[in-house]
Formats: structure tokens, C-alpha cells, sequence
């Protein structure tokens, strides 16, 4: 009886076929998102409808800008949600997608390149679980990897 021999193509290959799990490198931005967004069951909208968690900009009374990442609209802590600069304003967003949320992001259908790094950044821990678990229903067949 020969063995079956488990490589890194034959689980790229089965996740191609069975999951449409294609490397960052190989799949457009529309396409992780739609991918993450099925995955983790979260919602993401330039409506607001209602949502769990909102990403959103603001300008002050002296014209300063501020960028909001809250759960609570009404009474956002300024010490945990209110952001001065930009640059980490969305470190809350990716768990908000593990965690299936429906999430207001004011900026959607902008080419902001932070949300861009998010997206990338989901899809890959998706393609990093949707890999394991082809891996792992490759060895329950019955697939080894060769001993070196």
C-alpha cells in the first residue's frame, strides 16, 4: 500500500477547489472582503442601521479633527475611543469582524489605505484557519507528511 504524502500543494491546491481560499497575493481587495465578510458572518455599511461598533471622523468646535472607533455613539470614552491621529484609529475593527459585528465605517468606499491593511490583515487569519483546517481533513484521509 503506498502512502499518501501530505505537501503545502496539495493543501493549496484543495483549498482552491473546496473553499476558493486563494494566497493574499492572488485575490483583489472586493474579493477578500466579500470572503471575510462570509467567513465571520460581520456586516460592514456606510448606513447607519443600527450598528454594534462605528468608525467615524468628527471635527471639533476649533477645528480640529478627531476619529471615533466606539460601540457607544451616544457617549464614547474619550480615553479608549476617541483618536487624535489616524494612524491606529481602526486597531479595533478586526475583532470586530471575528466577532460577526455589523460595523458603520464612514469612509467604505474610500481607497483608505488603514482599512485596506484591516482587510488584508483578516484575510490573512482566514486563510491561515481555512489552510489548518484542509490540513487537518487531509491527514483524517489519511495523508502523511514524508518523513525527512
Amino acid at each position: 500500500m503506498s502512502k499518501k504524502v501530505l505537501t503545502d500543494d496539495l493543501i493549496l491546491s484543495r483549498m482552491a477547489e473546496d473553499y476558493r481560499c486563494l494566497p493574499s497575493e492572488d485575490v483583489d481587495f472586493d474579493e477578500k472582503l466579500q470572503a471575510i465578510k462570509n467567513h465571520y458572518e460581520f456586516s460592514i455599511s456606510e448606513d447607519w442601521n443600527n450598528p454594534d461598533f462605528m468608525f467615524y471622523s468628527e471635527t471639533t468646535t476649533d477645528g480640529y479633527e478627531i476619529w471615533v472607533a466606539t460601540d457607544n455613539d451616544r457617549n464614547p470614552s474619550v480615553n479608549e475611543d476617541i483618536y487624535y491621529y489616524d494612524n491606529d484609529w481602526l486597531e479595533k475593527m478586526p475583532n470586530c469582524m471575528y466577532d460577526g459585528c455589523s460595523i458603520y465605517y464612514q469612509d467604505l468606499n474610500s481607497d483608505d489605505y488603514a482599512f485596506r491593511d484591516v482587510v488584508d490583515e483578516v484575510y490573512e487569519e482566514y486563510w491561515g484557519e481555512i489552510k489548518q483546517e484542509v490540513e487537518n481533513e487531509l491527514i483524517e484521509e489519511g495523508y502523511e507528511y514524508e518523513e525527512k
